[in-house]
């Protein structure tokens, strides 16, 4: 593979290049934390608006709170996304590497789910000096 092929799938910022981008999502007081179709909708949404590329999702609901756990497979890396319903809490995780970037995955969430607050970690995966 030669080396601009093999640039495609690192992120810069600056000087700083890293292997992927790793969003932390924790979102309270948010709506819809036990319609898995729902939320299977909102991943696609995030999804398409970070410019990913999906190869699969698989959800499952929890008995008696509701919850939902599950993962976006992406070619760039996934989405996964944990629900209590019961706390009106869910926390998410977008993981991408190349140049997507996640951020515009996050607005989604905001849009869709609606919480009160949300607290977003960003985090550099393998930075490369």
């Amino acid at each position: 593979m030669d080396a601009s092929a093999q640039e495609e799938f690192y992120g810069r910022e600056g000087n700083i290049k890293y292997a992927g981008m790793h969003l932390l999502a924790e979102l309270w007081h948010a709506k819809y934390l036990q319609d898995a179709a729902r939320i299977r909708s909102i991943l696609i949404k995030a999804i398409d608006a970070c410019g990913a590329t999906m190869l699969g999702i698989d959800l499952h609901t929890f008995s008696p709170n509701g919850g939902v756990s599950g993962v976006a497979v992406l070619k760039e890396s996934h989405i996964s996304i944990h629900t209590w319903p019961e706390l009106d809490y869910a926390a998410v995780d977008v993981f991408v590497c190349g140049r997507i970037d996640p951020r515009s995955a996050v607005d989604v969430l905001k849009a869709e789910f609606q919480p009160k607050s949300i607290e977003i970690t960003e985090i550099k995966r393998g930075i490369i000096l």
